[in-house]
């Protein structure tokens, strides 16, 4: 019998190294509406929704603080930021051709916007390795909550404990624990000890290797 009856993965920062590209058009856009870039508050962010993410900047910044204008402009940078490229991962190719010619289910789990997520999949071509994608639209309570993973598992019919599930963040990886999947992460912009981590990897390829995946 497989190891595993679905495979699902978190999507920026994991298969696509996109969270530079977030922090990058969050600074940019500090700077053109004139407010302060302090060093390492867009790393907090890292694997939450938009929404817990602007929470975060209000707090930092006090009352006075135009968050909705600033989501708005950031979202806007951000995704003129998508049109010149989105690289991707290391092994994310060739793990997820290796599971597409193996026939495993797959799924994205993500805290972005579906629409934001549909195009990030376009640009790169990952899309034609997932007709199941979880947004934060598409469930109440997102990451570190056990939703995302358990609805991802719901919708492809499987069984959330023979899921397999790949994070980059400490936040996602806790959500895939509590949804108890086995969990590899694979950390991007932050070190962690994988607190959440059944398996704490360098790159996906080690990580599916660890699991017993491939």
């Amino acid at each position: 019998m497989p190891a595993f009856d679905a495979a699902i993965f978190d999507l920026d920062g994991l298969l696509i190294d996109t969270e530079r590209l977030a922090i990058d058009a969050g600074h940019d856009t500090l700077k053109t509406m004139g407010w302060p870039q302090p060093d390492g508050l867009f790393h907090r962010l890292t694997g939450k929704d938009q929404t817990t993410g602007l929470g975060i900047l209000a707090a930092h910044f006090g009352p006075a603080f135009p968050v909705h204008e600033f989501g708005g402009n950031w979202n806007q940078r951000f995704a003129d930021m998508l049109e010149d490229g989105i690289p991707l991962r290391p092994g994310a190719i060739t793990l997820l051709d290796q599971l597409l010619q193996i026939g495993l289910p797959r799924a994205v789990a993500t805290s972005s916007q579906r629409s934001t997520a549909e195009r990030k999949l376009r640009i790169t071509g990952l899309d034609r390795y997932f007709t199941t994608i979880v947004s934060v639209n598409c469930i109440t309570n997102p990451k570190p909550a056990p939703d995302p993973y358990l609805e991802a598992a719901r919708r492809l019919g499987a069984n959330p404990a023979r899921c397999v599930a790949f994070e980059d963040s400490d936040t996602g990886a806790e959500a895939a624990h509590r949804a108890a999947m086995r969990v590899v992460q694979v950390p991007d912009m932050l070190a962690t000890t994988g607190p959440y981590a059944h398996h704490l990897a360098d790159d996906l390829l080690s990580g599916a290797r660890m699991a017993g995946l491939i």
